[in-house]
C-alpha cells in the first residue's frame, strides 16, 4: 500500500511541476500570467512539501527552480553570479519560523515592487550590459532597452567598484500606466504587464516611447565591497545615480516589529504610486548574509512577506454566458466597475454552475472580487445580500444558437451540443485553427474571423484557403481593408498551405490534444491516415496518452461531420509528414536527450528538430532516465545534475559527429 501511495505522490509532483513550468513561461517569457498568485503559490507550496518528504525529487524539482528559460527572441548571456528568486511567507507564523533561525535579528525591510527584475553591469563606471533574470543562470540581453530608462544611469557617479552589477526592478507607475492605456490601441491588464511587455521589446524605440522607471535593490558580481549593511548599500546606490525605495524602508529586530510594519504598509498600500505585492525582509549585515549563503534557488538571509491578493467589493449587476470553441458554457459576472490595485474591473469569471451554487451568489448582491496574479478576476464570496436579488438559472439552451445544453456524466462543465452550426463554437474553432501554434495565418485574427463568419464567407477551415479567390474583390471595399492588406492575407494563406503534420493535428481541435501531444502523435504515426485508423488500445501504448484522451481521439475521427470537414481541408493543403532518419547503429535513436547551455551552430529549436529527426526524445529536465546531456557554452545546473547522476555528457562536437 505504501508503494502505491508513493506512486500517487510522485505522479502528483510530476503533474504540478508541469503546470508550474507552463505558468512560469507564461509569466516570465510571455508577460501574460494565466493563473493567479494564490493558485500558483498553492501548487508551489505543495511541490515543496513533497520534495521535503522525497528529497530525490528535489534534484529536478522546484527546490532548484528559478524563473523560466530565456526566450528565443533575445540573445542570452550567463549571470556570473546566479540571479536567484526569493522564498515566500504568507503569515506571521511562517515569518516566525524563518526569523527564529537568523543568527542576527537586525533586519532591513524593503517594498517588494511588482515589476521585472534586471541586472545592469558596469565596468569602470560605464554601463555595458543589461540582462533579465531569465532562468537565473542565463538572462536575456536587454541592454539597449535599459539604456532608454532614465533611472538607470549610463555612467556612475561618485566612488564605485571597477566591476559592479546592480540588480533591481523595472516598473511602471500607476499614473504612467493609466496614461499609456489611454493612448494605446493595445490595452495592458496592469502596470506589471505593461512594464514587462515594454522592456522585453525587440525594438528599443518602443521601450523608449513608454514611461518606465527603475529601482536598484541588490548587487551581483563586483570587484570590491565597501559597505557593511544593506541600508548602507542603498546609500551607495543613490550616490551612484540610482533610485531606491529607501523612503519606505524600515528596520526591525523582532517578528512583532516586522508585523507592525507589514500591517501599516498594507493599510497605506494605495498611497504608494506604484504596485507592490509584499515586503522583502533582509538580514541587514552583509557579512552575515554571506555566511548564511543560499539554497539551490533562493538566499537564506532574505524572505518575501507577500500581501494577500488584491480584493474589492462591488455590486453584481448581471450574469452572462460565454460559449467557447468546444461548446462549454462559462458564466461571467457583470460588475459595477471598481478599481482594484490600479486596474478597473467590470467582469469576473464564475467558472461554472457548481461554483455559482457554492458561492450562493445572486444578481444584485454585493460580492468580493479578487484580482490575484493580474489575470481574469474572480468572485470569491458574497459580502452583502442585496434587496430583491434574483437567483441565476443556468440556461438549458445555448444563448448563441439555441442548441440543447447537456452536462455529461461526471463532468462539471455544461456544453452546447450544436457543434455544427453554433456561431460561437465555429468562431472559436477557426480562431484556434489560425493561431500561432497551429496554421499561424497572420492577418486573420479574432475580428476578421468574426466578420467573415458573420458574412458567411468562412463556414469551416477549408473555406479559408478559397477566401481570397471567392471574396477578395468584396473584401477590398470593406472598412479597414485594401489592396495591400488583402494581398498580405493572400500571401499568409498561401504560406500556410504547406503545414507540418503535428500543426495540423493540433489545429483540427481534437479534445484534450495540445501542441505537445500533437507532436507525440505525429512522430508516432508519421501520417494522418495512420492516426485516423488507430484504436484505443494502440493509442494507450504511447507514453503520455491515457485512456480518456485515447477515447477522445478515436471518437473525433469517428465523427462523420468532423471527417467531412477534414477531408475538405486536406484538398486545400499539403501535409509535411515528419521524416525520422533511422541510422544503423545510431547513437541517438530512442535516446532521451537534454540540451543545456548555448550551442554555437544551432538554436535550441534547431537542435531539438534535428534530435527528433534522428529518432531521439528531447527532454526539458535531467532525470535518472536521461541517456545523454548535450552541454553547450555556459551550461548550468542541468550539467551539474548530469554529472552527479553519471549520465553521458556530449559536447556540441560530439553532437555533430552523431548526426553526420
Amino acid at each position: 500500500m505504501a508503494k502505491i501511495a508513493d506512486l500517487f505522490i510522485r505522479s502528483e509532483h510530476a503533474d504540478l511541476m508541469k503546470k508550474l513550468n507552463a505558468w512560469d513561461i507564461a509569466y516570465h517569457q510571455n508577460d501574460a500570467p494565466v493563473v493567479d498568485d494564490a493558485t500558483y503559490d498553492t501548487a508551489k507550496n505543495r511541490v515543496l512539501e513533497i520534495e521535503t518528504e522525497y528529497p530525490e525529487l528535489a534534484v529536478n524539482g522546484f527546490s532548484t527552480h528559478v524563473g523560466a528559460a530565456v526566450s528565443d527572441k533575445f540573445k542570452s548571456y550567463p549571470h556570473k553570479i546566479p540571479m536567484l528568486s526569493i522564498s515566500d511567507v504568507f503569515n506571521e507564523s511562517e515569518l516566525s519560523d524563518w526569523f527564529n533561525k537568523l543568527p542576527d535579528k537586525n533586519v532591513f525591510i524593503e517594498l517588494k515592487v511588482d515589476g521585472l527584475s534586471f541586472a545592469a553591469r558596469y565596468e569602470n563606471g560605464i554601463f555595458v550590459r543589461g540582462l533579465t533574470r531569465g532562468s537565473g543562470i542565463m538572462g536575456e540581453d536587454i541592454t539597449e532597452n535599459l539604456k532608454t530608462i532614465s533611472d538607470i544611469p549610463q555612467k556612475l557617479s561618485g566612488n564605485f567598484p571597477d566591476v559592479l552589477e546592480v540588480r533591481g526592478e523595472v516598473y511602471m507607475a500607476r499614473a504612467d500606466f493609466i496614461a499609456l492605456n489611454e493612448m494605446s490601441v493595445k490595452k495592458f491588464a496592469n502596470p506589471r504587464n505593461a512594464a514587462a511587455g515594454s522592456l522585453r521589446q525587440l525594438n528599443p524605440k518602443i521601450t523608449a516611447s513608454r514611461k518606465l522607471s527603475a529601482f536598484g535593490y541588490t548587487y551581483g558580481e563586483l570587484s570590491d565591497r565597501t559597505w557593511q549593511t544593506q541600508s548602507e548599500y542603498f546609500d551607495k546606490l543613490e550616490s551612484w545615480g540610482f533610485k531606491t525605495t529607501k523612503q519606505w524602508a524600515k528596520r526591525a529586530a523582532s517578528v512583532s516589529g516586522i508585523q507592525a510594519i507589514y500591517n501599516d504598509i498594507m493599510l497605506h498600500r494605495d498611497e504608494i504610486p506604484f504596485d507592490i505585492d509584499g515586503l522583502v525582509i533582509k538580514v541587514d549585515s552583509v557579512d552575515v548574509q554571506e555566511k548564511m549563503g543560499s539554497r539551490a534557488n533562493s538566499p537564506r538571509w532574505e524572505i518575501a512577506y507577500k500581501f494577500p491578493a488584491a480584493r474589492g467589493i462591488t455590486k453584481l449587476n448581471d450574469i452572462t454566458i460565454q460559449v467557447g470553441r468546444t461548446g462549454v458554457l462559462t458564466p461571467v459576472a457583470e460588475l459595477e466597475p471598481i478599481n482594484i490595485g490600479g486596474v478597473v474591473v467590470s467582469r469576473a469569471t464564475l467558472h461554472n454552475a457548481d461554483e455559482i451554487a457554492r458561492l450562493n451568489v445572486r444578481i444584485g448582491d454585493k460580492v468580493i472580487v479578487q484580482r490575484a496574479g493580474d489575470v481574469i478576476p474572480q468572485i470569491v464570496g458574497v459580502a452583502e445580500n442585496g434587496e430583491n436579488t434574483v437567483p441565476f438559472v443556468f440556461p438549458d439552451a445555448c444563448p448563441v444558437c439555441g442548441g440543447a445544453v447537456v452536462q455529461e456524466n461526471g463532468a462539471v462543465a455544461r456544453r452546447c451540443v450544436n457543434s455544427l452550426s453554433c456561431p460561437a463554437q465555429i468562431r472559436g474553432e477557426l480562431e484556434h485553427f489560425v493561431s500561432r501554434h497551429a496554421f499561424d495565418i497572420e492577418g486573420l485574427g479574432e475580428k476578421q474571423i468574426e466578420l467573415f463568419t458573420r458574412m458567411g464567407w468562412i463556414k469551416q477551415a477549408a473555406d479559408i484557403f478559397t477566401l481570397i479567390e471567392k471574396h477578395g474583390d468584396e473584401m477590398r471595399v470593406l472598412d479597414g481593408f485594401g489592396d495591400k492588406s488583402v494581398s498580405n492575407l493572400a500571401d499568409s494563406i498561401e504560406k500556410a498551405r504547406n503545414v507540418d503534420l503535428y500543426r495540423l493535428i493540433y489545429a483540427i481541435g481534437i479534445p484534450d490534444v495540445g501542441e505537445v501531444t500533437a507532436k507525440i502523435l505525429a512522430k508516432e504515426f508519421k501520417s494522418l491516415d495512420k492516426l485516423r485508423g488507430a484504436s484505443v488500445e494502440r493509442l494507450t501504448q504511447i507514453d503520455g496518452i491515457g485512456e480518456i484522451m485515447a477515447r477522445e481521439i478515436v471518437s473525433f475521427f469517428a465523427d462523420f461531420h468532423a471527417m467531412s470537414a477534414l477531408d475538405n481541408l486536406l484538398k486545400q493543403i499539403n501535409v509535411k509528414n515528419p521524416e525520422v532518419i533511422i541510422v544503423e547503429n545510431s547513437l541517438l535513436n530512442g535516446k532521451r536527450v537534454v540540451l543545456t547551455g548555448t550551442l554555437v551552430k544551432y538554436t535550441r529549436d534547431e537542435a531539438k528538430e534535428i534530435l527528433e529527426r534522428f529518432g531521439a526524445k528531447p527532454q526539458s529536465s535531467v532525470s535518472a532516465k536521461t541517456d545523454i546531456v548535450i552541454a553547450g557554452e555556459s551550461a548550468g545546473s542541468k550539467l551539474t545534475d548530469a554529472q552527479k547522476l553519471g549520465i553521458t555528457i556530449w559536447s556540441e562536437d560530439d553532437f555533430e559527429k552523431a548526426i553526420k
